[in-house]
């Protein structure tokens, strides 16, 4: 297991899988750090879904803005930090978006900072948005944008980068 693991892909690609899988293979304590909010029912359903799919035994944090936060917290405990599996970037990035607008800048880099300082290992999911077609409207561009940046500045603080395509592994930056 590589101390800091970001896995990407598209929607259903198998990502949040694989990044479950290497956090189940880690043989350390998991902190899942779920970033979703049940806006609808629909949401509410996946979220559902998604907690009964993962071990019992492993701990929920969930956080909607404050990412950073949560990895400065985890990283000053006593001991050894636990692996955190944080998804997913898209989710946090709308969040952001349509939080306070002066949240925005301040968050995402108190978020990098603390990517880079987090002492533990680290599997960070995230949604690939350069594949597709360019929005129409300005937000959904700006989302594109913001997450296409977001996914460059994480590739590069991350030991290793997998891209899941129908839920295989596709290496883009090997561990090491």
């Amino acid at each position: 297991m590589v101390k800091k693991l970001l896995v990407t892909g598209g929607i259903r690609s198998g990502k949040t899988g694989l990044a479950e899988q290497r956090a189940r293979s880690a043989g350390t304590d998991v902190v899942y750090v779920a970033t979703a909010t049940a806006g609808d029912d629909e949401m509410a359903l996946r979220i559902q879904r998604h907690q009964h799919q993962r071990p019992g035994h492993w701990r929920l944090v969930e956080e909607p803005i404050c990412l950073g936060r949560v990895l400065t917290d985890f990283g000053s405990l006593q001991g050894p930090a636990p692996l955190l599996l944080v998804d997913c970037m898209s989710l946090w990035l709308s969040n952001l978006l349509f939080a306070d607008s002066v949240l925005f800048q301040p968050e995402r880099e108190a978020f990098l900072y603390a990517v880079e300082a987090y002492s533990g290992p680290l599997v960070i999911v995230t949604n690939e948005v350069g594949l597709g077609t360019i929005g129409m409207d300005p937000l959904t561009r700006r989302f594109a944008d913001e997450l296409g940046w977001l996914n460059q500045a994480l590739a590069q603080r991350c030991d290793e980068v997998v891209m899941a395509v129908a839920g295989l592994p596709l290496s883009l930056k090997a561990g090491g």
